[in-house]
């Protein structure tokens, strides 16, 4: 019994570390920065925003995960399974989003640093990186990075709840706004830029490769772990988005009325997230923001770089054999980039961007793949309802990359 207790616990531990995993790399400083800043700009109509992209993520990753969970195959090699050298395609994506996002990762480290201590952004950098590193590479690494990412996700939630009861949001105005919203065409970019920073990208496969790397996946009877596991992180990254979209807004406006002297303020911040926790709720509000976009930050920047590793492990064996010292590499180059170029505002909502434009071929390489016997098992089925709904997406997701691409550059004024 004592075994069986230790073995359910282990499980509950995994699980829950590749839910927290997944949704700390969807609530990263991409996904604070971008929130707040398009939040001040549309107000309550971005809850109609916020409402998409929470039910395309559920769609979009609940039909990844399982498909990786029945077959036990990453993604990259379901893709060629599919189309011999569509995964080397979707492994140069994947790679190339995550690099994309763990610049902007090690810049919000940075930035939280600022926030809290006022520290110098290219310094902050530079031992964010250095942090991310040292976590991943002592003994035990897996276990500390899943409990890691589990107690940051605690912190974040918390801080948005408080800043959320300070700023006093109108929330009737937003829920009116979900089914009424203002201007919707000018929307598209901002919700390609969410979508790709809540599933994007290298995003939706980083629970689902943990779990596989846990020694999880391959059986039917295991699709349910796989489900669970992503139906948790998505509803804590929904639940985070939604509090501080409310907190933003309670910031922007007075009563249902736009504050216009606080929106500048917002827009115009190199770190808009915690300038409007500062007018939510003073000193003490731009501290704990600066403790929540750091923890969002490092646990980000290892996400990104074990999932992106995880992908190009496969193509080589002398990677899977150091697969370690390629993830070490690939934060340690991040944070170079991020020393020498700077700027982690553009770059965060340029990164969400670029994984929005991946997502819609990561989806249809994995959809082609759920009545593949081959790939995912006599046993298993899977549902008509999520097929059809992820192909909904998935051609949802590709309309929005092409309405969005001539407003993108819009994002950075």
């Amino acid at each position: 019994m004592s075994n069986q207790n230790t073995a359910n616990k282990r499980s509950l531990s995994v699980l829950l570390g590749a839910a927290f995993l997944m949704a700390t790399s969807a609530i990263g400083p991409g996904f604070l920065t971008q929130t707040s800043q398009f939040t001040a700009k549309y107000l309550a109509s971005f809850a109609f925003v916020i409402v998409c992209v929470i039910l395309m993520d559920m769609i979009a990753q609940t039909n990844i995960w399982s498909i990786i969970g029945a077959s036990g195959l990453r993604g990259q090699e379901i893709a060629n399974r599919v189309l011999p050298g569509l995964g080397y395609v979707l492994i140069v994506l994947v790679v190339i989003g995550g690099l994309a996002f763990n610049i902007g990762n090690v810049g919000g480290v940075a930035l939280g640093f600022n926030a809290m201590v006022g520290l110098n952004e290219k310094l902050g950098a530079a031992l964010g990186g250095a942090l991310a590193i040292c976590i991943f590479l002592s003994k035990g690494g897996k276990s500390i990075v899943d409990r890691f990412a589990q107690i940051m996700g605690g912190i974040i939630i918390c801080v948005m709840l408080y800043v959320c009861f300070a700023s006093r949001p109108p929330v009737g105005q937003a829920v009116v706004h979900i089914f009424t919203p203002e201007n919707p065409g000018d929307l598209f970019a901002p919700m390609l830029t969410l979508l790709g920073g809540s599933c994007g990208g290298y995003i939706t496969f980083s629970g689902a490769h943990r779990l596989l790397d846990a020694g999880y996946g391959g059986k039917k009877s295991e699709v349910s772990h796989f489900r669970k596991s992503v139906l948790t992180g998505i509803g804590v990254s929904g639940t985070v988005r939604i509090l501080l979209f409310l907190c933003v807004l309670g910031v922007c406006t007075v009563g249902t009325v736009a504050n216009q002297a606080h929106i500048t303020a917002v827009t115009s911040a190199a770190n808009p997230a915690a300038e409007a926790f500062r007018l939510a709720a003073g000193t003490l509000g731009y501290k704990l923001f600066g403790l929540a976009l750091f923890a969002a930050g490092v646990t980000s920047v290892i996400g990104a770089a074990y999932t992106s590793v995880s992908f190009l492990k496969t193509v080589h064996p002398f990677i899977a054999k150091n697969e370690r010292w390629f993830i070490t590499g690939f934060i340690a180059f991040s944070t170079l980039v991020m020393v020498v170029l700077g700027g982690a505002k553009k770059m965060v909502i340029l990164a969400g961007a670029v994984n929005g434009l991946i997502l819609p071929i990561s989806l249809g390489c994995i959809l082609l793949a759920c009545r593949n016997k081959k790939i995912v098992g006599e046993e298993y089925k899977h549902p008509v309802w999520m097929q059809v709904l992820g192909w909904l997406v998935a051609l949802l997701a590709a309309w929005l990359a092409v309405k969005a691409l001539p407003g993108l550059k819009n994002l950075f004024i």
